[in-house]
């Protein structure tokens, strides 16, 4: 503060002597180098402040990315799916970098320029109390433009957030669903709802800045005008005799450094209120309820699976409805049914992606509750229809089954599910970069490029949600003889539309509207199972037909 006032007072000694006719070289070089030094220390000291305020504030915002990246691996996947992924992203990226310039700016900046503002009045009132009180003049009438300007602004501030994250997922949205949109020719239609999206949210901005702008300019006028009270009520002062020349000068001079930094300082409370918004959505994510698991680790007998009276909801939707089913150790049991009977909801609550509504499941005899995330995520290993893969080499996004494994074991987890020939085609073999999402590879490519990652993982309990969905007929056979070895020995729990691919399982379980209506071998459900025998007629005749 004393740094930034020092150009100030230089300033006025040198005008005070001017005045009174000194023509000392000496004096006003001194007072220059005053001047100057002043400027260069707070320059310095503006540099080292707001250096170590950016390293805090860079720290706390990799902590806060950290903080809700590792959430959003605890939560239930219902919140995930519920959330557009646009809206998170705005969350993590756009709003969790906007704290940047509050964070590493309100402190050092704000400080710096409140407390100048009140050195050059405390200076000002031991020269004349009147002129303190004087130069204050405008603040009432800039103070009073500004809480109009911030009238409602959280509010508003938090709809124009809310804009913003609708047209983040809307853009997000039309971005991946491009090739349908195209496939069925809804441009029109998609674009549209992406254009509204932007209108909206550019239209609120100019809306809100129409609202304030008259505000801002009386403001910005009114406010730094200090002289219009100072120098005509000195002058009076002056002329009566109640304050001395030097002391005016000063005083004229010294008030110019009141408003300059005051306003500034003023404005950083738009950056404050900023904060509490962003706070607001970051804990909004942080407050979600997590998948509850102990930390201590669970000792397990086996690994046999057994739901008892298994409930659950989605968005108040009744899925399941009392399921019990027990799974062997080593087995190989398929869930048949309709779609949306609740077979991959089923595999999902085994694999702990949501919890269960009611009733509870256990393996090797223990409640999948008890268990620790680390434990339960080494025991199983999921593979799901929609495989996602990272844009990464193949070789890297085979490896995260089993990080740190060696090349030649991924290359024979590749060779033996059927993967090695495929890949070996591509541009580059194992060093072909995926792309976003596996874009670069075919449905099918990247079911067996997961199948492989999920066997290289080498869980004694596999779940495959429909994980041979994309494969063709002519590849089917390979793939299937491929699981077959892999997970050998293991409990395996398929979801299969194609019911020739799981015909020779331990037990066929064919789930439908939430519950088990039957469980066998195929022959045992062909002779019983109304429901099986329909659904294996209806799969013979499309083989058939093919």
């Amino acid at each position: 503060m004393a740094v930034g006032l020092a150009p100030y007072f230089a300033v006025a000694q040198m005008i005070i002597k001017l005045i009174a006719g000194g023509r000392e070289l000496s004096f006003y070089l001194t007072w220059c180098g005053v001047a100057a030094a002043g400027f260069v220390l707070k320059a310095v000291c503006m540099n080292v402040s707001t250096t170590f305020s950016h390293r805090a504030t860079f720290a706390v915002i990799s902590e806060v990315r950290f903080r809700l990246t590792s959430k959003l691996t605890r939560v239930p996947l219902g919140y995930l799916l519920d959330t557009p992924s646009g809206r998170l992203k705005t969350t993590i990226v756009e709003r969790t970098d906007g704290l940047e310039a509050p964070l590493a700016h309100v402190l050092p900046e704000m400080t710096s320029n409140l407390l100048a503002p009140l050195g050059i009045i405390i200076y000002i009132s031991t020269l004349d109390w009147r002129m303190a009180l004087v130069s204050l003049l405008t603040i009432p009438i800039g103070l009073l433009c500004y809480m109009a300007m911030m009238k409602d602004y959280a509010e508003k501030y938090g709809a124009m957030t809310r804009a913003g994250k609708h047209m983040s997922a809307t853009t997000v949205e039309y971005i991946n669903g491009i090739e349908v949109i195209k496939a069925f020719n809804q441009s029109a239609a998609s674009y549209a709802k992406f254009t509204d999206a932007v209108r909206k949210n550019v239209g609120f901005v100019l809306e809100w800045m129409r609202a304030t702008q008259g505000y801002s300019a009386v403001m910005l006028s009114v406010w730094p005008a200090v002289l219009i009270g100072v120098l005509p009520l000195g002058c009076v002062f002056y002329m009566n005799g109640s304050l001395s020349a030097p002391d005016f000068i000063t005083i004229m001079i010294l008030s110019l450094g009141i408003m300059g930094p005051l306003i500034a300082a003023i404005f950083f409370t738009d950056d404050i209120a900023k904060i509490g918004v962003t706070v607001g959505d970051i804990g909004t994510i942080l407050d979600t309820t997590d998948l509850q698991r102990p930390a201590e680790k669970k000792k397990l007998n086996g690994w046999e699976i057994e739901l008892k009276n298994v409930t659950f909801a989605y968005r108040d939707e009744q899925i399941l409805k009392g399921v019990n089913l027990k799974i062997e150790a080593g087995s190989v049991t398929a869930l048949v049914g309709p779609s949306g009977g609740g077979k991959s909801t089923i595999a999902k609550l085994i694999a702990f992606l949501w919890d269960v509504d009611g009733g509870s499941i256990t393996l090797g005899g223990a409640d999948i509750r008890d268990i620790p995330t680390e434990q339960l995520t080494d025991s199983i290993a999921y593979v799901s229809q929609d495989n996602y893969l990272f844009d990464e080499t193949v070789r890297n996004n085979i490896r995260m089954g089993k990080p740190g494994t060696a090349d030649a074991e991924v290359e024979a987890v590749a060779k033996a599910s059927g993967c090695h020939e495929f890949i070996m085609k591509l541009e580059h073999g194992y060093e072909t970069i995926a792309g976003g999402a596996g874009g670069h590879l075919s449905g099918g490519e990247r079911q067996r490029i997961a199948i492989a990652r999920a066997m290289l993982k080498d869980a004694p309990v596999v779940i495959l949600d429909e994980a041979t969905s994309y494969t063709d007929p002519e590849n089917e056979a390979v793939i299937q003889e491929a699981v077959a070895k892999l997970v050998a020995g293991k409990t395996l729990i398929v979801i299969a539309h194609r019911l020739s691919t799981v015909a020779d399982s331990d037990k066929i379980v064919v789930v439908d509207q939430g519950r088990v209506a039957d469980e066998g071998r195929r022959q045992e459900l062909l002779a019983r199972c109304d429901l099986y025998r329909s659904m294996w007629q209806a799969h013979m005749e499309a083989k058939d037909a093919v």
